[in-house]
């Protein structure tokens, strides 16, 4: 487990898990989340009555920490949207353990910065591998009808990595 690590979230994790009804898994998995205050207005106040909104507002262990190297954000929002900027710069800041992601891109300036990146499927598999959920391909099926798109590969390899592939 990694309920002592330093966790930083995007919103995609927190939006995506919540839409399916996972969000405790954050909870069971991580003992506090930080998030960056972009993160926080996407999903609380941008969000707001739409999935994560109360969740997040609501949530003890999450907090928010304000980022100070605005010069890094903004060379990183040159290809990444403020909440992923702000999230990868926080991640540094507080020498993260994992940061989760689930945008290509961000996961990708992430991983280059040094950062261990982890994202919804990989919080689906880690919950699959230790009985908190049955069914992998379920929650892949509710996550793609809420909108979230994954690649018939990625698809594939996640399900192989869970025993849930047809081949296995």
């Amino acid at each position: 487990m990694l309920r002592h690590k330093v966790v930083v979230a995007n919103s995609g994790p927190l939006i995506h898990l919540s839409q399916i009804r996972r969000f405790y898994l954050l909870r069971e998995f991580f003992k506090e989340i930080l998030i960056p205050p972009a993160v926080y207005c996407e999903v609380v106040v941008e969000g707001r009555g739409r999935p994560g909104s109360r969740e997040v507002k609501e949530a003890s262990w999450i907090r928010v920490v304000e980022i100070r190297d605005k010069r890094l954000k903004n060379i990183l929002q040159l290809v990444l949207d403020k909440g992923e900027a702000e999230a990868i710069v926080l991640a540094l800041e507080v020498n993260a353990d994992l940061v989760l992601l689930d945008d290509r891109e961000a996961r990708l300036q992430a991983k280059r910065l040094g950062l261990h990146v982890t994202g919804t499927l990989g919080i689906l598999l880690r919950a699959k591998r230790l009985g908190l959920i049955e069914s992998l391909k379920e929650e892949l099926n509710k996550l793609k009808k809420a909108g979230f798109h994954i690649s018939r590969n990625l698809e594939e390899e996640i399900l192989k990595e869970a025993g849930e592939y047809p081949d296995n």
